[in-house]
């Protein structure tokens, strides 16, 4: 008789819940409440002026944080459902793991860090964290959204090249599967949209880009020869490398599970490395593909010009309010007493969009 297959998608009855328990709702599961709580709130929406790569309003096409995190939903969703596990936790890891990050991008957040480095430093998954648990408040009887726990432990283990929290009261080694799928889904969605943008931005140009393995194999699936319109050939080229990552960490994935010898979430979450993964060629060559846009592309003069005036806009602003805590708003001061004047100087800062952080500095 077969055996029926292990299931590791997180349940609501195999959850360890929220903090502070609440009847569940008549026609949506709790992790479908998670997925809405933060597109509802405020922090979500401040993500559409915040830097990605290029700052918000030099040019519409551009991807915002909110875009960005839009997308890493989509392809989450799509790996969820074809490994048959949670597809509404996924996205709302996916839909949150930037909640917490500052303005004007990875340029931002490493001068709050110094400027917080005396007071506990700030990462910006820590702070996606703080965001949900404490920050937010549209509830009268408990601070923050009041996630679901696996929710929350995806947000403390989210990581990429580019993110690498340390220091948190998880004693999960590994998120859930839904967790991890949100960390690929990240760092497909970023390299695939970035190099669109960076081609766009005439930043980044095809001929040195064919260089790249996998941008020839995508190139080489959509005919590339045969479109004579850059935009739909860049647009179609990214798309596809996209579409052939999803693929391929499907499959790996599938197999990695299968392989692994788990046989519960319990197991999953305690292993020294993720099941969620890519094929060592497909791995290969995207590490390759990161370290050609790391030096072409955010590396690239015309974006790091800005990264000076950055680093005096946030200072600036960071020591006004710290000497000057009166010109923030009454429910930030109200939380001097019990996280102290930096801490709270550093929520405000962080959650600010590009543009009020400017105007900050500029008054």
């Amino acid at each position: 008789m077969a055996t029926t297959p292990i299931s590791f998608a997180v349940t609501n009855a195999q959850s360890k819940g929220r903090v502070y328990p609440q009847p569940p709702h008549p026609y949506r599961t709790d992790f479908e409440r998670d997925r809405d709580r933060i597109i509802h709130c405020s922090a979500f929406r401040r993500l559409e002026g915040k830097t990605q790569v290029f700052t918000p309003g030099r040019n519409e096409n551009y991807r915002t944080r909110l875009t960005h995190s839009i997308e890493v939903a989509q392809i989450g969703r799509t790996i969820a459902g074809g490994l048959h596990l949670n597809e509404d936790l996924t996205e709302a890891i996916c839909l949150g793991h930037d909640l917490g990050h500052s303005p004007f991008g990875h340029a931002g957040e490493t001068v709050l860090n110094e400027r917080m480095a005396d007071f506990g430093g700030f990462e910006h998954n820590r702070q996606s964290l703080r965001v949900v648990d404490w920050l937010e408040h549209p509830y009268p009887d408990f601070p923050g959204l009041n996630l679901m726990y696996e929710t929350r432990l995806g947000f403390a283990r989210h990581y990429s090249p580019y993110d690498l929290p340390e220091g948190d009261n998880f004693e999960e080694t590994q998120c859930t599967l839904e967790g991890q799928i949100a960390n690929l889904a990240d760092r497909i969605a970023y390299n695939g949209h970035d190099l669109e943008d960076g081609l766009r931005a005439r930043l980044l140009q095809e001929e040195a880009l064919r260089e790249l393995p996998l941008f020839r194999q995508a190139q080489e699936r959509i005919e590339a020869g045969r479109l004579t319109d850059p935009v739909v050939r860049q647009t179609r080229t990214a798309k596809t490398i996209i579409d052939l990552l999803v693929g391929n960490a499907i499959e790996t994935s599938r197999d990695a599970i299968t392989q692994s010898g788990a046989r519960s979430i319990c197991d999953v979450v305690q292993r020294e490395e993720p099941l969620i993964r890519l094929g060592v060629p497909e791995e290969t060559k995207l590490r390759q593909m990161e370290a050609f846009l790391l030096t072409k592309m955010y590396h690239h003069p015309s974006v790091l010009e800005g990264h000076g005036n950055v680093e005096r806009w946030i200072k600036s602003v960071f020591d006004r309010l710290c000497s000057h805590p009166d010109q923030m708003p009454g429910y930030f001061r109200s939380m001097i007493d019990s996280q102290g004047l930096h801490r709270v100087v550093c929520d405000y800062m962080a959650g600010m969009t590009d543009r009020f952080c400017l105007s900050l500095a500029e008054a």
